[in-house]
Formats: structure tokens, C-alpha cells, sequence
């Protein structure tokens, strides 16, 4: 019997450009997209972790869940999101999952974020899919090797 990859989706949207990303990913994955506000209960593999920029960095409280994670209860995160100027919050993160003592991916996906008119309609259904695709190789590719 082949192992089974146990995956969790969690986002902090102030927006709602990302929580359309995260219902991809999801999707993608065959897991429900939940706000950070749902703690992770059972042991993860993946952690898909939806978040943008807000005034250069990310969000406190998306801090204080990186920093809340149980390293015995999760893996490894993968980071996902959208922003209108910034790109990657990955840095951040990882600043966040060094000290929850959490293995952080070194891929991501990261695309354009409506915002005050720039970026009309993004994420779009382009971006809808490259994330889902995103997420279904990084599963794909793990489920082939040991964690």
C-alpha cells in the first residue's frame, strides 16, 4: 500500500485575492482551503500557507500562526500568494518557520494581486490554474520521494 501524503491549505486574505488562490490550491490537492484561524490538528506533510504583503512585510497574525505551528505536527510549508507591488513573501516566511523550528520549500508561487485599480482581475483564471498545477507537482513530486 502506497503512502499517503497527508495536506493541509491555511490563508490570510485581507483582500480576498488570495482565497481565491488558496480554493485552487485546494482544490488541486483535494483538501479544503481554511483560514489561519483553523489550527492544524492532526500531523501534515504539506503545509500550502496563502499570504501577501501588507506594508512591506507580512501580516502579525500571519506571524504569530507561523510562530503557533507545531514542528512535530508539520513538515514542511509551502508558500503561496499574490501581492500588487512586492513579490515574494517566501523570505518572511521562512524568518517566521526558522523559528518554529519548520522546514520551509524552496519553491513558491507568487503572482499579481488586484489592488486600489493596478492589476484589474488578477489573480486570473491563468493564474487560478498555474497554481493549482503549482500545488498538484510539488505533491506529485514528494509523493515519489521520502519527505
Amino acid at each position: 500500500m502506497g503512502y499517503h501524503m497527508k495536506v493541509a491549505v491555511r490563508y490570510y486574505t485581507k483582500t480576498g485575492n488570495t482565497e481565491k488562490l488558496d480554493n485552487a490550491v485546494a482544490e488541486a490537492v483535494g483538501v479544503k482551503a481554511l483560514p489561519i484561524s483553523e489550527p492544524i490538528t492532526e500531523p501534515v506533510d504539506v503545509l500550502f500557507l496563502g499570504n501577501s504583503y501588507y506594508a512591506f512585510s507580512i501580516d502579525p497574525e500571519v506571524k504569530r500562526y507561523i510562530r503557533s505551528l507545531d514542528s512535530r505536527k508539520v513538515k514542511r510549508i509551502v508558500n503561496f500568494g499574490s501581492a500588487a507591488m512586492l513579490n515574494s513573501t517566501w523570505k518572511k516566511v521562512k524568518a517566521e518557520a526558522d523559528q518554529a523550528g519548520i522546514r520551509m520549500d524552496d519553491r513558491e508561487f507568487h503572482c499579481k494581486g488586484e489592488f486600489k485599480g493596478l492589476h484589474k482581475g488578477r489573480p486570473n483564471e491563468s493564474d487560478l490554474k498555474k497554481a493549482a498545477a503549482f500545488a498538484r507537482k510539488i505533491i506529485i513530486l514528494s509523493s515519489n520521494k521520502t519527505l
